[in-house]
């Protein structure tokens, strides 16, 4: 498979959304890899009130702002991780939630953004790794090309601001997108 580079995440945050959906996210842990296959992301950019971005930087907001191609793993709600892949050049703040993964191997539970990082063990110490490195503990591979017309787009769930803005993407049919 091939690695997903720096240039495909130094492009516009909504474009790699869409684009994500059929690539591959593998997670190595001691020797043994997870993966699951995207099948629904989220779009945020510093100039939406809903991305942690929007007041400028902050040290919540930072990684947002760093090179395109590493992650960017927060904690909400006193439970849950999440998993978001900057994009956008340097310095201008962008990232795409992985909302939820189709199982390949040996997953079980990856519909919503926090179980998917319960499952793979995900958390705030993979904040900022690479994942267009090979060796990096999370990495992305093309896997699947998915037609325009089996991608969904429909507005953000689980947010409270902006949330009529149609920067959510999903794999029509897909039985492991979230629900709303």
């Amino acid at each position: 498979m091939e690695i997903l580079d720096k240039e495909f995440f130094n492009r516009d945050t909504v474009t790699v959304a869409q684009e994500l959906l059929g690539c591959k996210l593998s997670r190595r842990i001691n020797g043994r890899i997870y993966n699951g296959i995207i099948v629904e992301t989220e779009a945020y950019t510093q100039n939406d009130p809903a991305c942690h971005a929007f007041r400028g930087k902050t040290s919540r907001s930072l990684t947002l702002f760093k090179q395109p191609g590493i992650a960017y793993v927060y904690f909400i709600y006193g439970m849950y991780h999440c998993l978001n892949f900057v994009t956008e050049p340097e310095d201008t703040a962008g990232a795409v939630l992985i909302r939820a993964l189709e199982p390949v191997s040996p997953l079980e539970n990856t519909n919503g953004p926090g179980k998917l990082c319960r499952e793979m063990k995900i958390t705030k110490e993979l904040n900022e790794v690479d994942v267009t490195d090979k060796k990096s503990p999370i990495r992305t591979e093309k896997y699947l090309s998915i037609p325009l017309k089996n991608i969904v787009t429909t507005t953000r769930i689980g947010i409270k601001k902006a949330v009529d803005y149609p920067w959510r993407f999903y794999i029509k049919d897909n039985l492991f997108v979230s629900r709303k």
